[in-house]
């Protein structure tokens, strides 16, 4: 199966869409990191350079968006959503029609540490009246992810995995820009994952399967609104249910996933794989994943945690 990086097709997906919208670019000085630098080259009149001035990166894109553009600010999603809470938070409160994409999200960009990995931008950005999230897959959902956003009158956050990862048939399952069932055999358990943990949770999906279960595997590509009368009519109807997300579990898609079903007097049991309550360490990314609840290994043992509180 082809492998990519999801935050590879940026660049060429604002360069495209560049070309049927009136799109401009803001940039922390990470342009080639994010390959926003693609834009740039395209585009370089509607491209602004910030510096590593995040706050002001965010400010100066909510005032090209009270010009007529949609504007795209574009960085690391600890530096978008962390540093540059206050003015996100202020852009929705003015229902700014502005665009955020985060990369290097949650221990994607392992070597640098604590410092620079995102478990918290979920949990920061759902929080924030107006704001809308979402987490596409592969490469090959960014593109529409971008564009979903762009037709969202509005301010949206979208949180784009670095990691290389598989390229989903898509002739078997269309891209995926609300939830999507990703593999469905049955209804003893339901796995939900974000874009990011994709191939850990097909892993964890895979072993189930293996050992003779048979469940269904959901791709949650918009956490916030969440598409709650699907997540409740799946809570009905299976036994057990686990989610797994690059993101600590306090605040992310399993928590959003637990407010959804809470009110439901009869679900299946939720077990969340992610991050605990505790700052992650430099490493490889997908050591440093596994090292901290988020493998197929962990998704796995949490769907026999649930099915087990049924027995």
């Amino acid at each position: 199966m082809e492998r990519k990086a999801p935050r590879e097709m940026i660049g060429q997906a604002l360069v495209e869409l560049g070309a049927k919208y009136n799109l401009a670019v803001v940039d922390s000085d990470l342009a080639s990191s994010t390959t926003s630098i693609e834009f740039q080259k395209a585009y370089p009149e509607r491209f602004f350079e910030m510096g590593i001035s995040e706050c002001s990166g965010v400010s100066f894109t909510t005032g090209l968006a009270a010009e007529g553009f949609i504007p795209f600010y574009v960085n690391f999603a600890i530096l978008a959503t962390g540093i540059a809470w206050n003015p996100l938070r202020m852009a929705c409160y003015a229902k700014a029609n502005i665009k955020i994409i985060g990369t290097h999200i949650g221990m994607d960009d392992g070597p640098d540490g604590a410092s620079h990995h995102a478990n918290e931008d979920i949990a920061l950005t759902r929080v924030i009246p107006n704001l809308t999230v979402l987490t596409p897959g592969d490469a090959e959902e960014i593109k529409a992810a971008i564009e979903t956003a762009i037709k969202i009158d509005g301010p949206v956050y979208i949180r784009v995995g670095r990691e290389p990862a598989p390229i989903r048939d898509k002739s078997q399952v269309p891209i995926v820009t609300d939830i999507g069932i990703i593999e469905d055999s049955g209804e003893e358990f339901c796995i939900f994952h974000d874009g990011s943990t994709m191939e850990q949770a097909l892993q964890g999906y895979q072993k189930l399967v293996d050992e003779g279960y048979r469940g269904k595997l959901v791709h949650v590509a918009r956490v916030k609104p969440l598409n709650s009368e699907f997540v409740r009519s799946v809570a009905k109807s299976v036994y057990a249910m686990a989610s797994i997300e690059n993101h600590t579990v306090l605040g992310g898609l399993g928590g959003c996933l637990a407010e959804c079903i809470a009110s439901l007097p009869r679900h299946a049991p939720l077990i969340r794989a992610g991050v605990p309550d505790r700052f992650t360490e430099s490493g490889k990314s997908l050591e440093v994943k596994a090292n901290h609840g988020v493998s197929g290994e962990h998704v796995y043992q949490a769907v026999k945690e649930a099915m087990s509180l049924n027995e």
